[in-house]
């Protein structure tokens, strides 16, 4: 996480302590990339993968990845409602028999709305697109199997500790990869090298 220096505001310095303090899964491999510089005057922006971290212990588990990024602006801006705002994404390749489920958008779009009421996070403001991409081959690579991935753009103005937005997103990124969710009050456990 960033070090904040002096002329960084008290309530951005607070959010990037709750987000170097939340802990996610150890299926994600979570890492900070460079942030937007032109949409707020802070930003955080972290990059996240799923999927390929240890083959024995989620074999089942599809390709996903993401960002999440904080934004913060302490004038506010009038399209947040807010001083803050969090942009996310989330890609995932999916089995080809869901990608073909008529329903999958509405479905992926409920993983962010269902993630967010779970972690606790208060948000208003939130909005976002699904995409979904079905490859299928042709000719010489015939013989190449469907191709599905989901795209998740969500954006919201969080409330309270943006760990648990942190949270929410790495929920959704973890339900895109297809690992089952864990129960509450059950902390997973970090694999043994």
């Amino acid at each position: 996480m960033i070090t904040p220096d002096a002329d960084v505001p008290p309530a951005f310095v607070q959010a990037l302590q709750a987000l170097a303090a939340r802990r996610l899964r150890p299926e994600v491999r979570l890492s900070e990339i460079p942030a937007p510089t032109r949409i707020a005057p802070f930003a955080v922006a972290l990059s996240a993968e799923v999927g390929d971290a240890d083959e024995e212990l989620v074999p089942e588990v599809e390709a996903a990845s993401g960002r999440f990024v904080l934004l913060h602006d302490p004038a506010g801006q009038e399209a947040w409602e807010g001083t803050f705002r969090v942009v996310t994404l989330v890609r995932a390749a999916l089995d080809a028999e869901l990608g073909a489920d008529p329903l999958l958008c509405e479905a992926a779009w409920s993983w962010v709305v269902d993630s967010l009421d779970q972690a606790g996070a208060t948000h208003r403001a939130l909005g976002g697109t699904v995409t979904r991409v079905v490859s299928q081959s042709f000719g010489a690579l015939a013989e190449r199997p469907g191709e599905v991935e989901v795209e998740i753009r969500a954006s919201w103005t969080p409330e309270g500790d943006a760990g648990e937005h942190l949270a929410a997103w790495g929920a959704v990124l973890c339900t895109a990869a297809g690992l089952p969710p864990l129960p509450d009050g059950v902390a997973p456990l970090t694999p043994r090298r």
